[in-house]
């Protein structure tokens, strides 16, 4: 499978450029929403640049390998305690919108529950279910990131 590679310093360059474009909308997070594992980075890095250090973390399973899926994104426990948020502005982020799934349904899982959501990703792929408000680069293939380049030391 022929993938796009992502290396830490073209990283930095890529969360720079997500935050300013965050940054120039107006929009002003008080909570970043991690969607785990890929989004900790993206919602680590957009903290310190947007000076938001209100995060809270899903854990949402549904990739199970390259290419490869559950039939629908399950949310894991512990969910998010979203009471007294009703006038909050969450942005949630993530590292890729491939199907969109995922974030579709931490979107619905918010709906409600704040006062404004909006998503930001590094990658987003034209097919996508879920346009993101911010996104560094449309992406065609399966992309390689840092963080999740090298095999795993312990096998589960």
């Amino acid at each position: 499978m022929e993938m796009e590679v992502l290396d830490w310093p073209t990283y930095g360059v890529a969360m720079q450029s997500l935050a300013q474009s965050i940054a120039d909308s107006g929009f002003e997070p008080d909570i970043i929403l991690a969607v785990a594992r890929g989004g900790l980075f993206i919602a680590g890095s957009l903290g310190y640049a947007l000076e938001v250090k209100n995060l809270h973390v899903m854990n949402v399973e549904y990739y199970t390998g390259i290419g490869e899926r559950m039939p629908v994104p399950l949310l894991l426990p512990p969910l998010p305690e979203l009471m007294d948020l009703t006038d909050a502005k969450v942005l949630i982020a993530d590292d890729i919108s491939d199907t969109g799934h995922t974030l579709e349904a931490v979107k619905e899982f918010c709906n409600g529950k704040v006062g404004e959501v909006r998503v930001a990703c590094l990658f987003q792929k034209r097919a996508s279910v879920v346009p993101c408000d911010y996104v560094w680069k449309i992406a065609e293939r399966w992309i390689e990131f840092p963080w999740s380049s090298e095999a795993a030391m312990v096998k589960r």
